[in-house]
C-alpha cells in the first residue's frame, strides 16, 4: 500500500522559505500571488494491505518522527 504525507506550517507559524519563494516569483516577474506557504510530501510504500492498519501506523509516524506537531498540520493520502 502506497501512502503520502503531505506536511504544512500550521497557520500563523512563520514561514521564512515561503516569503523567499514569493520574492523570487515576484522578481520573476509573476504578479497576483498574494503568500507562498511551503510543505513537504513524504512517499512511503507499505506492506500492510489493510487501510484501517496502514492509516493507524503512518499516523503514528507523523506523530512520533515525520511531522512536528506543534508548529506543522499533515494529511495522509493512502493508495490501495
Amino acid at each position: 500500500m502506497k501512502a503520502r504525507v503531505h506536511i504544512t506550517l500550521k497557520s500563523g507559524v512563520l514561514d521564512p522559505q515561503g516569503k523567499a519563494i514569493g520574492h523570487a516569483l515576484e522578481a520573476l516577474g509573476f504578479e497576483g500571488v498574494n503568500e507562498v506557504r511551503q510543505g513537504k510530501v513524504i512517499e512511503i510504500d507499505l506492506v500492510e494491505e489493510d487501510p484501517a492498519k496502514a492509516l493507524r501506523q503512518l499516523e503514528e509516524m507523523c506523530r512520533k518522527l515525520l511531522a512536528n506537531t506543534v508548529i506543522e498540520n499533515y494529511v495522509i493520502d493512502l493508495e490501495p
